[in-house]
């Protein structure tokens, strides 16, 4: 977080990249250009630690995950700053500023510039690879701390960025673990699956998930039949699904954002397809509570590797009492954003000051705990927690359940479906 100098204190301001568009009236869809000066003002005034500021895609295609995304670190702000604020800053208090990056990193880029014109101390957010990719190369010209709330393309951390920090997994870990776990769930029940369609959105997520997997499928024993890719937004899966039909794979691994994902399974179970599994690889939809919910025929057996919360965690299970009692899912967004805030705040304290250098120092030593995921120890090499790791998940009933590590699974996978 950036500190200014105001009216005899320092002001630190976060940068929280999740807020959606907000509707006429509403003070934080105005915060922009100028206004945030003025805020920092009022905030220095009131001895608060700042400013967080928001550019997550809560406009656009991807407009539910950045606000999934902007729920969990306002919560996480308002537990911070309820608990006594940053102590190390004198009980400093956190206030959010919410922008929105419209679904597009050009839309990203415009907010990282209007924060950094605002004097934030540090950006948390992106969501999508494509958006975290370049708001984190626009941040990195500034000094400014990057904490990457869920994009998961390597590059996002390979490039040499001393500003950008990824706390979770990334594409290279999350693969692997997802063909491991499929190995052995396949080698479990004897090997029914041979074969594999791929369908995936055409942005950096998706066919960057989609030349991986065709890379690594083969090498694990199964032949890819065809992969096709779509855009985002898509509104008619039948082409695609009559393809699938067509072909006949044991298994469909779907590579999509929320939208696009609950849509492709809709239309799987209207036309009857129904193969031996739905296996995905960081689906859009599959680890998520709203899709089976409210579609849960199309949603039940389907298998994902993904980002989830530790089941053992009693603030992990806070957490999604509270968002549940707000009438709200407990999506992924939420909690990584979430995490996200806290390890901000963590390196805070320790930094004992809101100058970016300071936060940057602090996020590269941090051995943060106080998470809510299912991670090992917080370690930072080249911008990437080593900690970190994916789950995998399988609805089944009218809940979603880890299926793997077996460490903390709450069920055994179900594989091949069964008929319907």
């Amino acid at each position: 977080m950036g500190a200014r100098r105001m009216g005899g204190s320092d002001v630190a301001s976060v940068s929280a990249d999740h807020s959606p568009p907000s509707a006429p009236g509403d003070r934080v869809g105005h915060r922009g250009g100028r206004r945030p000066h003025r805020r920092a003002g009022r905030a220095a005034r009131a001895g608060r630690c700042g400013e967080a500021r928001g550019a997550a895609p809560v406009s656009g295609a991807l407009s539910y995950s950045g606000q999934q995304g902007r729920l969990g670190a306002t919560i996480a702000v308002e537990e911070i700053n309820a608990a006594g604020g940053i102590k190390a800053l004198g009980g400093a208090k956190i206030e959010a500023l919410l922008g929105d990056a419209q679904s597009t990193p050009e839309g990203g880029n415009a907010e990282v510039e209007k924060m950094n014109a605002a004097g934030v101390a540090a950006i948390v957010g992106g969501y999508a690879s494509s958006i975290c990719l370049a708001t984190s190369q626009t941040a990195a010209r500034y000094d400014l701390p990057y904490l990457v709330d869920v994009g998961v393309a390597d590059n996002i951390v390979t490039r040499g960025l001393k500003n950008t920090f990824r706390f979770g997994p990334g594409f290279g870990v999350i693969a692997k673990t997802a063909l491991d776990n499929l190995v052995t769930i396949n080698e479990e029940a004897g090997k029914p699956a041979k074969t594999v369609m791929i369908v995936h959105e055409d942005s950096l997520f998706g066919s960057g998930l989609a030349k991986l997997l065709n890379a690594q499928l083969p090498e694990r024993g199964f032949q890819v039949l065809e992969t096709i890719p779509h855009p985002t937004p898509t509104r008619d899966f039948n082409n695609v699904v009559l393809k699938i039909k067509a072909q006949n794979p044991d298994l469909v691994i779907p590579a999509d954002y929320y939208n696009e994902y609950v849509l492709l399974a809709r239309t799987l179970q209207q036309q009857r397809v129904r193969p031996k599994g739905i296996y995905s690889v960081l689906g859009g939809a599959a680890s998520s509570y709203k899709f089976v919910k409210e579609f849960p025929g199309s949603a039940q057996y389907i298998m994902d590797c993904n980002h989830w919360f530790d089941p053992r965690n009693s603030k992990a299970l806070s957490l999604k009492t509270k968002v549940e009692g707000m009438g709200q899912f407990y999506t992924y967004e939420v909690f990584m954003n979430y995490s996200c805030i806290l390890l901000l705040a963590d390196a805070l304290e320790r930094a004992r000051s809101g100058e970016r250098a300071g936060i940057t120092a602090a996020l590269e030593s941090s051995t943060f705990s106080g998470h809510v995921m299912p991670y090992g120890p917080t370690k930072f090499v080249n911008g990437q927690n080593q900690g970190a790791a994916p789950v995998n998940t399988q609805v089944l009933g009218n809940d979603i359940q880890v299926i793997f590590p077996q460490a903390f699974a709450t069920a055994k996978p179900v594989f091949p479906m069964p008929p319907a």
